[in-house]
C-alpha cells in the first residue's frame, strides 16, 4: 500500500520507489529520545526516504493498521544509515500512541518524502524565528541555509526553558542565538517576536527571514517583517489526510489563491498567507479528536 501511494505522487516517484531486489522496510525504531517534556524524537529506518529527502519535506506516518495518517517534518536525515528522525509533541491521540513506542518496535507506514523542498540559496543575513515544536521543523532548514553560506541569527522560544531543544545544535550554526520564554525562565521574558522587534529597532539588517511555529507566532512575525519589507518564508501544517494532493483537506489560501500544503508547500511566502483561515481550519476536528481519545481510554480500561 505504501508503494502504491508513493507512485501516485509524482514528486516522490523516482526518490522512493524501491528496487525489486530490496526487502520492504518495516520502519523499525532504532533510537528514542525525550527532547523536552511531552516532546519525543524517534529515529526510524526508512532507507528509501532517507536517500532522497531534502530540508523542508515531510513524511506521512501511521502507527498501526487501524491508525490515521499524520504529517511530520523530517527533522534529521541520515542517508548512510538509512534512517530519519521525526520530532513530535504528544498532544493528540496518534502522537500519544507514538510516544509510547519503544526502540525495536515499528511504525506501520512512513510515506515520503513529500512536499516541495525548501528553496535554499545564499541571501546574506538570515534571521530564523521558531517557537515551540517549530524548532524541530526549522532545524533542517537552518542547517541547509548555513551550508549555503548564509549568516544565521536564530531566535528560539517556548513556554518555559524545559521545552526548548536543539539549542546546542542551532547555536553552533548561528552567529547569534537569542532565546525567549513565556515564563522568563531563560532568555527574554516574552515572545520571539518581541526579540525580533528589538533587534530591528536597534538597526539590525536582515536579507531574509525563516519563521516556523504556532499560527499566531507566524502571523505576528509576518506582520512585523512586512513593515520592514523583509521577505519571509513560513512552513504550514494544516490538517492533512493523504499528503499527495488527492484529498484537498490541507488547502490554504496564499495570495488569494487556493494551494495544497502537501504538494504546493509546505513552504510559502508568509506575506501572502491567510493565517486567520488557516487557524480556523486547524480547529476543525477538535471534538472528534477528543472523542477518539476518550474511546481509546475506555477500551484500555476494559482490557486491563
Amino acid at each position: 500500500m505504501i508503494t502504491e501511494l508513493k507512485l501516485a505522487y509524482p514528486g516522490a516517484r523516482k526518490a522512493s520507489r524501491p528496487r525489486r531486489d530490496e526487502p520492504m522496510s518495516e520502519f523499525r525504531i532504532v533510537a528514542k529520545r525525550v527532547m523536552a517534556p511531552g516532546v519525543t524524537r524517534l529515529e526510524v529506518e526508512a532507507p528509501w526516504v532517507a536517500r532522497s529527502a531534502k530540508p523542508g519535506q515531510f513524511v506521512m506516518v501511521r502507527v498501526d493498521e487501524r491508525g490515521e495518517r499524520i504529517p511530520l517534518t523530517i527533522a534529521e536525515n541520515h542517508p548512510q544509515k538509512g534512517t530519519l528522525a521525526i520530532v513530535f509533541q504528544a498532544i493528540g491521540f496518534t502522537t500519544q500512541q507514538m510516544a509510547g513506542l519503544q526502540v525495536g518496535e515499528a511504525l506501520a507506514d512512513v510515506l515520503g518524502p513529500l512536499g516541495q523542498p525548501t528553496a535554499v540559496r545564499y541571501h546574506g543575513r538570515v534571521v530564523c524565528v521558531a517557537g515551540g515544536l517549530g524548532i524541530a521543523f526549522l532545524y533542517p532548514q537552518i542547517k541547509a541555509f548555513a551550508e549555503a553560506g548564509n549568516e544565521l541569527i536564530s531566535i528560539l522560544g517556548a513556554r518555559t526553558k524545559d521545552l526548548l531543544f536543539y539549542v546546542a545544535e542551532i547555536r553552533t550554526l548561528s552567529s547569534q542565538l537569542h532565546l525567549a520564554s513565556d515564563d522568563g525562565s531563560v532568555g527574554h521574558h516574552g515572545l520571539v517576536t518581541e526579540v525580533l522587534q528589538r533587534l530591528l529597532d536597534q538597526g539590525e539588517h536582515y536579507d531574509y527571514c525563516l519563521a516556523i511555529g504556532p499560527v499566531p507566532m507566524m502571523k505576528a512575525t509576518v506582520a512585523l517583517t512586512r513593515e520592514h519589507n523583509l521577505p519571509t518564508l513560513v512552513s504550514l501544517d494544516p490538517i492533512m489526510l493523504d499528503g499527495t494532493g488527492m484529498c484537498g483537506s490541507c488547502r490554504v489560501t496564499v495570495g488569494g489563491e487556493v494551494k495544497f500544503a502537501c504538494v504546493d508547500g509546505p513552504d510559502f511566502d508568509g506575506h501572502l498567507v491567510d493565517f486567520d483561515e488557516l487557524a480556523k481550519r486547524k480547529r476543525a476536528f477538535v471534538e472528534e479528536e477528543e472523542r477518539c481519545r476518550l474511546e481509546q481510554a475506555a477500551e484500555n480500561l476494559e482490557q486491563e
